[in-house]
């Protein structure tokens, strides 16, 4: 069965729930977008990764990694394998002394690895044909789906149709236009000794700015 690579293209608050997340993969030769249900832990390792930031303490995806390669696993590819019930399934294709071996995962856990090891995303097209949706007019859609706000929602596929759902994942409340370069390095440092790692990424956004500007 032949293989259609992903890419994540969005990351975003669901408005599935005001505890889910959205994670959205798009076809990489093509114009379908995947949106995939998560958890906020998992929605913060992804961001995390993807925003390149480094945590004081190594997060679990993060202790994963580091597990890998000191007993020298590569990790190949991530496969998302299986749609049952609405519940997305995923395979960690992983090498070691030349033998390959297929891990099941859940696919926000896969999708977390995946880009700490900056590796392939692949799915099946009768996955894509069953919960995939088409961009038209660079409109980005999601879905609308009434889920419970709990553990046992996470990598489900919408059940109902989409609606726009690419949105920044999140706002700082914060003026930081109004604070000097000195105040954003404190306040990044702070965030990220919390682990609010949304905010930190908008006060590093400002900060990338400010530089641009002087230089």
């Amino acid at each position: 069965m032949e293989k259609l690579e992903l890419e994540i293209v969005a990351l975003s608050h669901s408005i599935a729930g005001s505890h889910s997340y959205a994670v959205v993969l798009g076809e990489v030769q093509g114009v379908r977008r995947l949106p995939i249900v998560i958890g906020g832990p998992e929605a913060q390792a992804i961001a995390v990764a993807l925003e390149k930031m480094n945590p004081s303490r190594p997060l679990t995806h993060d202790l994963m990694r580091n597990m890998f390669l000191t007993f020298d696993i590569e990790l190949q590819e991530v496969v998302i394998s299986n749609l049952k019930d609405g519940i997305f399934f995923a395979q960690l294709v992983c090498s070691r002394g030349g033998e390959t071996v297929e891990i099941d995962s859940r696919t926000s856990d896969a999708l977390a690895l995946a880009v700490r090891f900056n590796c392939p995303i692949y799915t099946f097209e009768f996955i894509l044909d069953q919960a995939g949706i088409v961009m038209e007019d660079s409109q980005q859609e999601a879905s609308d789906a009434d889920k419970d706000n709990d553990d046992d929602e996470e990598d489900k596929a919408p059940k109902t149709n989409l609606e726009a759902i690419v949105s920044p994942a999140a706002k700082s409340g914060s003026n930081l236009s109004n604070l000097g370069l000195d105040e954003l390095k404190e306040m990044l440092n702070n965030l990220l000794a919390n682990e609010d790692y949304e905010t930190a990424a908008k006060v590093r956004d400002e900060i990338s700015r400010r530089k641009e500007k002087e230089s």
